[in-house]
């Protein structure tokens, strides 16, 4: 008769592993003997070598004790199962290494790859690492609130970077994340904003921005975001009220 760590060691086990199976009822545990040890016969040895075998192959422990008992057909029946089973769980972990091979850094996360190419773009135009990231964060709420707009919306925004004012206004915009914003810079910065919400309106972009983002909840997140990001923020809103606009993330010609 055999002791727990000598069943163990025949069974190829650890002593760990055999009291975790007799606590979930795979392994029936002896009675003790008149010294008060809990001793194993080969009978022991042999189901705790096919437990083993099983666990070891990839059957989850929840489904060991129907093997152990099943007749060949229901044997082979759930086998097929447990297979087809650890297909798809090797395919979702594949797609999960995709996805991390993708992120390639910290910066990149949540990031669509539209979104991402956009960044680059605002990176090789000039745009300060700052500006860049407090984009990016933006992005992502948008994208993860409205990710079905994201293709068209970005595909507008990479269009504008031909025109040399959105190129202006970054390179102005940048200028205060690295400075501390003096009033020639806001107004210079709130002139030409004035004048491209303008533009906006008269093409019928700007009423087209609720169908972009309808959700009103959602654009005062945006909005309290972009506040918190710079000071200067909040005073470029107020000079462009000023200037008879309202709103940030989404604006609007405001009524006399």
């Amino acid at each position: 008769m055999l002791t727990i760590g000598r069943l163990a060691s025949y069974a190829g086990a650890s002593v760990r592993a055999v009291r975790h199976y007799h606590q979930i009822g795979l392994l029936p545990e002896p009675e003790r003997d008149a010294s008060g040890y809990r001793t194993y016969d080969a009978a022991a040895v042999l189901r705790l070598i096919r437990i083993r075998t099983l666990a070891e192959a990839g059957v989850p422990l929840a489904r060991v004790r129907e093997l152990l008992d099943a007749d060949p057909e229901t044997f082979a029946a759930a086998t097929i199962e447990i297979d087809r089973e650890l297909g798809a769980r090797i395919r979702t972990l594949q797609e999960h290494r995709r996805r991390v091979a993708r992120l390639g850094s910290v910066e990149s996360l949540a990031v669509p790859e539209e979104v991402a190419g956009y960044l680059d773009r605002l990176r090789a135009i000039g745009a300060p690492s700052a500006l860049v990231e407090a984009e990016r964060d933006a992005w992502i709420l948008l994208a993860a609130r409205y990710p079905e707009t994201i293709p068209s919306v970005i595909a507008d925004k990479v269009a504008q970077l031909a025109d040399p004012r959105i190129l202006r206004l970054y390179q102005l915009i940048g200028r205060l994340t690295v400075e501390s914003g003096s009033d020639d810079l806001l107004r210079e910065i709130a002139d030409l904003m004035s004048d491209l919400y303008e533009e906006a309106a008269a093409s019928g972009d700007l009423d087209r921005q609720n169908e972009i983002m309808p959700d009103r909840a959602f654009i005062r997140l945006l909005d309290s975001f972009s506040y918190a990001a710079h000071p200067a923020v909040a005073r470029l809103g107020k000079l462009l009220a000023e200037r008879g606009w309202t709103g940030w993330s989404q604006v609007e010609k405001r009524k006399p």
